[in-house]
């Protein structure tokens, strides 16, 4: 029941945001969302304006075919002239050439234009998402991260390879036929603009609501595979503690609720092509109908009021084209908004002017590089005291969660926290290596303030055993090696032996190459542990942080891995997360928390004398929650 407790908890903490609809969506802005995504195409100009060039001579050789037809046709009905018609053949010829090689050419350049943007795009999130503080994945879903990563960015892949040349198409034929008809005739070309307005008002109307609901289905999609994810790794609880149909149900509304905000994307989406095919026929018969007494009154040739015609449904052609591309276009550009908004989350910040230096070069003889009033710098030797002076600190503001901190760890010693779960225990050591920033008070890494300390070398100088292992696709000895890169083959096997894992990797199939599955379910929970502390071991860090790392484990593997850590923990200042009590009785302090406050500190044997809240807890007065 602890665990489940656990994970309401850290549900109810973090609050992540329940992506279910239109009315928890920001007004959208489509035009800075296109700005910023064409802004994309100045890394790769080339192929950019390669793709414009085809795709211009296409449309110009499009728009010139059709006018071709008023001489062909005034020639045939006329004073026929052989010569003259094979001439006016033949430049239709090449024009039907040049339209399908500029075609082709210009479409795979916008098709290679696209796959680079987004290979930039990917390329810029996941740097970003590196950069991001963690209070950023308190607040946020890993399912809704990843539906940005797939299908925001896959929509937006395929909008880029079929929407944008289609546009550019659209907008470079709209204006050629346009100038075309005017050249023709100017008062049905007054008659076409006129429909064309009314097209263009159903089109904007239509496509508002469409681009809402379409907003609100990637946002359901979002939140919806956020929920699937979260089932998925949590499926041996929801099985144990039969809650099966309760997902079922909840996965039913969410899927409901996506169901319906596609229906209403899909139907405002397919609506435009019935309306707008029906206005085109309507605006073809009105411009046949005038075309036709105008030749009547010979004041417009046979060959004029063909072409012109041809010039009506081209003009029609590229609205109707766009309005297909809808759909993918406002999918795309709501999903566009979800990326930059991820790209214009603030990345944590690291203005920390300490280093850290070796006194000596190739010796393990580390030092603080403080930088002095006067332009010089101060060696300060690393030895890993550490001092929580008056801190307070809220996930929220208006919500503190540790209230007047105060302790002190001397360099080599082991400081254990004890209380009750959401008491703030692994919230002081997140301080110390810098997750989260504090409110009020200081927090001293060898008589520096940590916010001095550059953040990549402050947490060079710390490992952590959690309770809950995370290992990554690859060998074991490159799981061990995460802790430390560049650390030899040598230094892999006597960190493994450190912490007793070289047993039983040298009883895996291939040993230290034996390839783990993901999250390294291929081992047992005790064997990940294990490889968790072998990880830390490599990385020889002057500050070890363990957060119950014996908590899920039985005795034998238990007492595998306190030997272990009990090896990793000499010489190193340690703090100690515990729930079992037997633990942290040999610490040099122990720390008894509740609601955010230390209230008693002392070793063993001080805080049994005490009788308080460490007695009752191991006497058995009362439990830990």
């Amino acid at each position: 029941m602890s665990e489940m407790k656990k994970s309401e908890n850290k549900q109810t903490e973090m609050k992540a945001p329940d992506n279910k609809g239109p009315k928890q969506l920001k007004p959208s802005d489509p035009k800075k969302t296109l700005i910023r995504l064409f802004s994309y195409f100045k890394f790769n100009k080339l192929l950019f304006f390669s793709g414009i060039l085809f795709i211009v001579l296409s449309s110009v050789a499009e728009i010139g075919i059709n006018g071709m037809l008023s001489p062909v046709i005034d020639t045939l009905v006329g004073d026929f002239e052989k010569s003259r018609f094979i001439t006016y053949l033949a430049i239709m010829g090449v024009m039907v050439l040049v339209i399908a090689l500029s075609q082709y050419l210009g479409n795979l350049f916008m098709a290679k234009l696209a796959q680079k943007t987004v290979h930039k795009i990917r390329e810029e999130m996941f740097s970003h998402m590196e950069k991001l503080p963690i209070s950023y994945f308190d607040r946020h879903s890993h399912g809704d991260l990843m539906s940005t990563f797939t299908n925001d960015v896959d929509m937006l892949n395929q909008s880029l390879e079929q929407s944008v040349s289609q546009v550019l198409i659209s907008v470079i034929t709209v204006v050629g036929t346009f100038a075309m008809m005017l050249f023709l005739s100017p008062i049905m070309t007054l008659i076409v603009a006129i429909m064309l307005a009314l097209i263009l008002v159903v089109v904007k109307n239509v496509g508002q609501k469409s681009s809402k609901y379409f907003r609100s289905q990637q946002s359901s999609l979002a939140g919806m595979n956020g929920y699937i994810e979260e089932m998925m790794s949590g499926q041996k609880v929801v099985q144990v503690f039969n809650y099966e149909e309760r997902a079922i149900e909840k996965f039913n509304e969410r899927n409901e609720e996506l169901r319906k905000a596609s229906t209403q994307a899909s139907t405002y989406g397919v609506m435009l092509m019935p309306i707008m095919g029906n206005l085109s026929y309507v605006k073809y018969a009105v411009v046949s109908m005038v075309g036709a007494y105008l030749v009547m009154i010979n004041k417009f040739s046979i060959g004029n009021l063909a072409s012109f015609l041809q010039y009506t449904r081209t003009i029609s052609r590229p609205i109707t084209q766009v309005s297909n591309q809808l759909n993918t276009l406002f999918a795309a550009l709501a999903g566009a908004e979800r990326i930059f908004r991820v790209l214009d989350e603030k990345i944590e910040l690291n203005e920390g002017d300490v280093t850290l230096v070796e006194e000596r070069k190739g010796e393990k003889n580390l030092c603080w590089r403080v930088p002095q009033e006067n332009g010089e710098f101060e060696l300060v030797p690393i030895k890993g005291s550490i001092t929580l002076k008056d801190v307070d600190f809220g996930y929220e503001a208006d919500k503190k969660v540790l209230k007047n901190i105060n302790l002190y760890a001397k360099p080599g010693q082991k400081i254990a926290f004890v209380g009750s779960t959401g008491a703030g225990k692994t919230t002081i050591t997140n301080l110390i290596n810098r997750f989260y920033e504090i409110n009020e008070g200081a927090i001293l890494y060898d008589g520096i303030d940590i916010k001095r300390i550059d953040k990549f070398d402050l947490r060079s100088t710390m490992s952590i055993v959690l309770q809950d292992v995370h290992l990554f696709e690859g060998t074991v000895a490159d799981n061990i090696r995460y802790g430390r890169l560049d650390a030899s083959d040598e230094e892999v096997v006597n960190a493994a032996k450190l912490a007793n894992a070289h047993y039983f990797i040298k009883h895996l199939p291939n040993g230290y190459d034996t390839m783990l599955t993901s999250d390294g379910q291929n081992l047992s929970q005790g064997e990940r542990q294990l490889l968790s502390i072998a990880r830390a071991a490599v990385a020889d860090p002057t500050i070890l942080i363990l957060d119950e790392a014996t908590s899920s484990v039985d005795t034998r593997t238990e007492k595998l891995i306190s030997e272990g850590m009990d090896k990793l923990m000499e010489g190193r200042t340690t703090f100690v997360i515990a729930h079992r009590l037997s633990t942290v009785r040999d610490s040099n302090a122990i720390m008894v928390l509740e609601q955010g406050e230390i209230i008693e500190r002392g070793d063993h044997d001080d805080l049994m004398k005490q009788k308080g809240r460490y007695y009752a807890l191991n006497t058995g007065a009362v439990e830990l929650e």
